[in-house]
């Protein structure tokens, strides 16, 4: 994808082929998670348990992650739509060499901290061994998966979704090859499974790094290039992108609390509705990673109106789409539940959940799209303020509400609502962000890399 692709070609067309690598790639990733976590299983209650204390660390390091590839593909993809080649290629070389060397000394603090970490998590003093077992090597495959997640940023702020799209489920096919010989075979244990995923990320970091380099997509020549107006615009970004990534964990924390208020049955049952929302709303996160590119690159060619007609589409592409997803959960919510769990209690609430909550998964999407909008376009603060609206303000206000009202179902009716009104006001705060820029819109951009 080029600058002269997205003013030229049909936005519909360039969208769809920007999302669908994606779309596969993110389903795969999914998929070796779950299948890793039930090899893991297996094992029996201790790797499982320790597995467990691992979770919120790792949502840690990968909302940190995250907002460090935010702001990579913004910064990289908005000066090439400024036309500055040269200059992209450094700065791409600089935030990964950046991202690499921050990540690096978080996992490497993350190590020397882990046994008053996973203590402080409530875990059992007999598990720090078998979590001390799994924390190198895992440590290690995610150190070289945040290395990867990098060069996948900088590929997409190129236009080119396919070939990160493409490693993802190479990579995730290799891991889960990879899984039950090191786990089984080799007699390895949990370990086995980290281990797999660093010979994964290995390979896909062979694959993709060389290209980059031969694109000249990637530059590490940064002597001609003033570090620290660039790595001030990189944090700027990332530091508000960062924060709004590791908010959901918490406010699932939260949540999981209320529903913890009316049994272990409720627990489980919003368990697996939240692990269905999940693959619910995979579109969404494809097009995540494939709608921020597209804007960043269209703001660096001064093209707000294409701006505002490619949200539009994909907003409208969302909304349509979750509402599908939702009539289909509907006519499903019966079987499914049933299969799903074989406790009569557990099905019923579960249900009940496929009645409500799907409804809104549109208005979900349209809040995640504006958040990523928003940081594509240099307007982290607004993108931060939209992702902590939606779960403070909108969402578990308004579970406490519809618990107190109505019990569970209560709660459930008010998720559906949290939703709805989430994707509303992230609606209203993209919009009020567009009015601004469209302000300043002939004011010369800041040089940010000498």
């Amino acid at each position: 994808m080029t600058t002269e692709d997205l003013t030229r070609d049909s936005l519909g067309r360039t969208l769809f082929r920007m999302t669908w690598p994606m779309l596969f790639g993110v389903m795969s990733l999914l998929g070796f998670q779950l299948v890793d976590s039930a090899f893991i299983g297996q094992l029996g209650v201790d790797p499982l348990a320790a597995l467990g204390f691992t979770i919120p660390v790792a949502q840690l390091i990968i909302g940190t992650q995250v907002g460090l590839g935010i702001a990579t593909t913004a910064i990289i993809a908005r000066t090439l739509g400024a036309g500055d080649r040269w200059r992209a290629r450094r700065l791409a070389g600089l935030v990964l060499v950046t991202g690499v060397v921050g990540m690096l000394l978080l996992c490497v603090l993350l190590w020397l901290l882990r046994e008053p970490i996973v203590l402080t998590l409530g875990a059992d003093p007999r598990l720090l061994p078998l979590i001390s077992h799994y924390w190198a090597p895992w440590l290690l495959s995610t150190w070289l998966g945040a290395l990867l997640y990098f060069c996948y940023s900088v590929s997409r702020a190129n236009g080119d979704t396919r070939t990160p799209g493409l490693l993802m489920v190479i990579t995730s096919l290799i891991n889960l090859a990879l899984d039950p010989l090191f786990i089984f075979t080799f007699g390895w244990g949990m370990a086995g499974a980290a281990w797999a995923t660093v010979v994964a990320f290995s390979i896909g970091i062979a694959a993709i790094l060389p290209q980059l380099l031969e694109r000249r997509w990637l530059s590490v020549d940064l002597g001609t290039l003033n570090p620290r107006p660039a790595l001030a615009q990189l944090a700027a970004i990332a530091g508000p992108a960062t924060v709004s990534q590791l908010l959901p964990p918490v406010s699932a924390m939260l949540a999981t609390m209320l529903v913890a208020g009316f049994g272990s049955t409720a627990v489980a049952a919003w368990g697996l509705g939240t692990r269905l929302e999940f693959f619910s709303i995979v579109v969404v996160l494809a097009l995540t990673m494939s709608v921020p590119p597209m804007v960043s690159r269209l703001q660096g060619a001064g093209e707000l109106q294409r701006i505002r007609d490619l949200v539009r589409l994909a907003v409208r592409f969302v909304i349509l789409w979750q509402l599908a997803v939702a009539v289909i959960w509907l006519l499903l919510s019966d079987p499914l539940s049933r299969l799903l769990s074989e406790d009569a209690h557990v099905a019923g609430i579960l249900q009940d959940y496929l009645l409500r909550v799907p409804l809104s998964y549109g208005g979900l999407g349209v809040c995640m799209l504006m958040v990523s909008v928003c940081n594509a376009l240099g307007l982290p603060m607004k993108a931060l303020v939209a992702a902590t609206a939606r779960l403070f303000v909108c969402y578990l206000p308004a579970l406490w509400l519809g618990a107190q009202l109505a019990g569970l179902t209560g709660l459930f009716t008010a998720a559906m609502l949290a939703n709805i009104a989430a994707g509303a006001l992230a609606w209203l705060i993209y919009r009020q962000g567009m009015a601004h820029l469209e302000v300043r819109h002939c004011r010369p951009a800041p040089d940010m890399g000498d």
